[in-house]
């Protein structure tokens, strides 16, 4: 029984995906010499493979050799001659494809067209890939939407703010509105990149063309509006979120607080407590303690309380997160002891401290001079498998060295090292001080030598200390 046509395919096809080319050009000539004859499929599984190594011109051959047996290139040949002309970096012949379709009458597909796009910003700068899909789309204004889509998402995800701005103005011109995926997508990079009036001014234009950007697309503008301190800008749009029913949820008014909290516009979130609870929505712990974290920034001790009570009477069981912000907020009131106390109820609670706990205590304890608590806090939570940050351990070393107990700290630098954390400028400018001051310039110097070599780039202060060492050292030269 002799091989079918079909049958070849799939062996071809196989070989193509494994890489194996040779074998497959093998197996094409074989076909012959089975009565096989090579169709449509085998030609384009065949062109397929030549075009991913860039090998262009065999492409080109192979499509004449498959019209010359009668088998006409379809969209599938084009699209693979398209992705392999970009491939070997040949552009303007990769456009020239689609003139070529055209002239065939054949339709260039969603995959043609982001092959085409994808492929020019693969092999081009970014800038000079904009310029000329620009160009193109000029001289070819009944592209496909799909076109205008993916041009946006690459100038996107490259961070193009004042390319995708004026895309989308010239795309705008012709009647394109984006889907509300690659509309939120272009948002994104506009308000990152671009400036934000212009960007409020695009968003507005697009939503009254009959986009709907949704919850997510209006909260991105309302965070970026509050960040910039456009208060009532950012409440404007918070509006209109309300009017066109895209809050409804927990998940949704947790996500406003939370954007609300950290504008440091505390009031204004505990206020959609209130409307959330009017409206039937059951706040659940982590509107709490997104609240109880907001207040806490404040260093707002008895709003923070009283969120805390507002959880228990809800039925709420605080969890570790509440009980860090208590601790973190009463550490920044200054009340230590209080804060300690609550640390002691959390464990009542059978509640286990994580990292920022335990850093918030040991860092809070160093600021008191109380070194004695900050060592056992932090060989309990190494004890308990939880790794002190780079915090927490400058904070510890400047006590050794405020109390020169430099070895000391010397140790916990030693100890940053081996297990994966930089020192920063702190924890060298410390110990460099520490030693300066107890005589041992020269160690103090080396010390100043190895910050760069452990990833650490000396500041103007770190600098200072060194110049300091070189003025004194002369002064000492120019007495004896």
């Amino acid at each position: 029984m002799k091989p079918s046509t079909r049958l070849y395919n799939a062996v071809i096809d196989a070989l193509v995906k494994s890489n194996s080319l040779d074998l497959a050009y093998l197996k094409f000539q074989q076909m012959r010499s089975d009565d096989c004859k090579p169709d449509r499929f085998t030609y384009n599984i065949l062109v397929h493979g030549v075009c991913k190594k860039g090998v262009v011109d065999e492409a080109i051959r192979l499509v004449k050799q498959m019209e010359r047996e009668g088998n006409r290139p379809n969209v599938f040949t084009f699209t693979i001659l398209i992705d392999g002309f970009l491939i070997a970096g040949r552009v303007e012949e990769a456009l020239k494809q689609l003139e070529v379709m055209r002239e065939r009458k054949l339709n260039p597909n969603e995959a043609t067209i982001r092959t085409l796009v994808h492929g020019v910003f693969r092999c081009l700068p970014p800038c000079e890939a904009f310029e000329v899909l620009l160009g193109f789309m000029e001289k070819n204004s009944n592209l496909q939407r799909v076109g205008y889509d993916t041009v946006l998402c690459c100038l996107s995800s490259n961070s193009m703010g004042k390319e995708t701005a004026l895309f989308l103005k010239k795309t705008g011109e012709r009647g394109y509105v984006p889907d509300s995926s690659t509309f939120n997508v272009a948002m994104n990079c506009l308000l990152k990149r671009y400036d934000l009036v212009e960007t409020c001014g695009i968003f507005d234009g697009f939503v009254g063309r009959g986009v709907k950007p949704g919850f997510n697309g209006y909260l991105v503008v309302v965070q970026a509006l509050l960040k910039a301190q456009r208060f009532s800008e950012g409440d404007r749009y918070l509006k209109q979120v309300g009017v066109d029913g895209l809050i409804s949820s927990a998940y949704d008014y947790n996500a406003v607080i939370d954007c609300l909290c950290k504008a440091k516009q505390t009031e204004r979130a505990a206020m959609f407590l209130t409307e959330m609870q009017d409206r039937g929505v059951s706040p659940n712990l982590v509107t709490f303690n997104t609240l109880m974290s907001g207040y806490s920034a404040n260093g707002d001790v008895e709003k923070v309380h009283g969120m805390l009570e507002k959880l228990l009477d809800h039925g709420c069981k605080p969890d570790v997160i509440t009980f860090s912000t208590i601790i973190s907020c009463l550490c920044r009131a200054k009340e230590i002891k209080d804060a300690f106390d609550c640390f002691k109820e959390m464990l009542e609670w059978g509640i286990e401290p994580n990292e920022i706990t335990y850093n918030i205590l040991i860092r809070s304890s160093c600021s008191t001079g109380d070194i004695g608590r900050s060592v056992k806090l932090f060989r309990r939570m190494k004890e308990n498998g939880l790794s002190p940050d780079v915090y927490a351990y400058n904070a510890v070393i400047q006590s050794f060295c405020r109390m020169r107990k430099v070895e000391k700290a010397e140790e916990l630098v030693k100890t940053m090292l081996r297990i994966g954390l930089k020192p920063d400028n702190y924890t060298y400018s410390a110990l460099m001080k520490a030693l300066s001051e107890t005589g041992r310039e020269s160690e103090a110097r080396e010390m100043f030598s190895s910050m760069e070599r452990h990833g650490c780039v000396p500041d103007s202060y770190t600098r200072r200390l060194v110049e300091e060492l070189d003025l004194r050292q002369s002064e000492t030269v120019s007495v004896s």
